[in-house]
């Protein structure tokens, strides 16, 4: 692991401290308290929580070498994650949603100074963890994610201090529901954003910001290309994307194909973050030769004498 990894990871340890003391809190303050919201954001805090744990884990599991069984290694385990956390907490936020029509017509009394009290404590350890996960957020994909679950929870904090400032000196107890609703919303579209791209994945999807088109345009812009055809690009997990292709080459090109390939590679990890390549390179001349015809023909009458049979 490098030394920048460390201090992500470190970082990531502490968001993750602060983060499952305020999951406690809300959960043991939304029962005395007896407020829905609270408990509703404690399921908020539960989905980022599992955000944050992801993101470490992603860390570990990029440190671990390939095996004979798993040539990627163990990257597809947080795909498999999230897809069971999507359902988890998507059904979590159908029950919020009940309960919180269930109490918008038959509303109950909250203690507001509790929930209130611990509602400014979560916003306070929500802050504290996004300004640690600030300074990588911009250069780290994975970090960037974590931090905006982060800032996710602090705005949701905000919410449930504006509900108990306003029962509390208004006594309409009707806005703990309604908040509680709002956040349920909330989860579950994050759920379903989760559920969402752990499927994508799974289908092997072309990652999400980019398109085949794209990517090819890009490598027939490099000098010595003629063609790419063939081209599949897929994630192995949610920031290692692999692509193959076959790559015809203009004929002058053919003694330099390793600087061209290194080309191309160096243009798709800082383009588009494929760090996993596959290339084919052809020469476009020996591909359209007489005998590469000859051969293409003859196969394609194979299948279709086979097809008879």
């Amino acid at each position: 692991m490098s030394h920048i990894d460390h201090i992500i990871s470190r970082r990531l340890i502490f968001a993750i401290v602060l983060t499952s003391i305020t999951l406690v809190a809300e959960i043991i303050g939304g029962i005395w308290s007896n407020s829905l919201a609270l408990l509703s954001d404690a399921g908020h805090v539960f989905l980022d929580l599992f955000a944050l744990l992801l993101s470490l884990g992603a860390i570990k599991l990029a440190a671990q070498p390939p095996t004979e069984r798993h040539s990627y290694g163990l990257h597809r385990a947080e795909v498999l994650a999230s897809l069971i956390n999507g359902l988890t907490v998507f059904l979590m936020a159908i029950g919020i949603l009940y309960e919180g029509s269930k109490r918008l017509i038959s509303p109950e009394e909250v203690k507001t100074t509790p929930m209130l009290v611990i509602a400014v404590l979560g916003l306070i350890a929500n802050l504290l963890a996004a300004k640690g996960l600030h300074g990588h957020a911009h250069h780290d994909l994975n970090v960037r994610g974590a931090f905006l679950h982060v800032l996710g929870d602090a705005a949701a904090s905000v919410g449930v201090i504006a509900g108990a400032l306003l029962m509390r000196y208004t006594g309409w107890y009707q806005a703990d529901p309604l908040i509680s609703i709002a956040i349920g919303l909330l989860i579950m579209v994050g759920a379903g954003r989760l559920l969402r791209e752990a499927t994508h994945i799974l289908m092997e999807g072309v990652p999400r910001g980019m398109s085949v088109e794209q990517v090819a345009e890009c490598i027939r812009g490099i000098e010595g290309v003629a063609d790419v055809h063939h081209l599949n690009i897929w994630a192995v997990c949610s920031h290692i994307f692999a692509l193959s292709a076959h790559v015809e080459i203009q004929p002058e090109m053919d003694e330099e194909r390793e600087g061209l390939l290194h080309r191309i590679e160096h243009e798709l990890v800082h383009k588009f973050h494929i760090t996993h390549t596959t290339i084919q390179l052809d020469c476009s001349t020996c591909s359209s030769g007489p005998l590469f015809k000859e051969l293409r023909h003859t196969e394609r009458r194979s299948e279709c004498s086979g097809h008879h049979h």
